[in-house]
């Protein structure tokens, strides 16, 4: 059945739960389990910061150091269920860059947080939409 399980993650609560049913499934499988995350772009008024030019390396070792955090929480998360989980951090347009990897990765399963309806549905919907088109796996949205 499914022997690669990846799980699409961010900081966003449907991605947690994401991952916490992917934890209990790949448990019941006994799969290999592993995020992705795609590293956001720095916000557009980066690009303004003349001033002092070293903001911009500043702020992009603090989102890395956000991302080390946040893979770092979802090691420990599996590891209390008896799970070894590998992480990976990833850069690119979201949908390209995660849908490469499941392809490198050959894996059989793409697990994604769904999230609840908000202001910014359209543009959530059309990520999760894309996704699911493009994956060359299975996907599993949790809700």
């Amino acid at each position: 059945m499914f022997q690669k399980i990846v799980v699409a993650y961010n900081e966003s609560p449907e991605s947690e739960r994401a991952l916490l049913s992917a934890i209990k499934l790949a448990r019941s499988l006994n799969a290999e389990l592993q995020t992705v995350s795609v590293i956001a772009d720095l916000p557009a008024y980066t690009a303004y910061a003349a001033v002092d030019p070293s903001i911009t390396h500043v702020l992009k070792e603090d989102q890395l150091k956000f991302y080390e955090q946040l893979q770092n929480k979802s090691r420990s998360l599996a590891e209390s269920h008896g799970i070894e989980l590998r992480s990976h951090l990833i850069e690119g347009r979201q949908v390209e860059a995660i849908v490469d990897f499941l392809r490198a990765q050959q894996a059989d399963l793409l697990v994604i947080g769904l999230h609840q309806r908000d202001l910014y549905i359209a543009r959530l919907w059309s990520t999760v939409y894309e996704l699911a088109q493009e994956a060359p796996c299975s996907v599993l949205g949790v809700h």
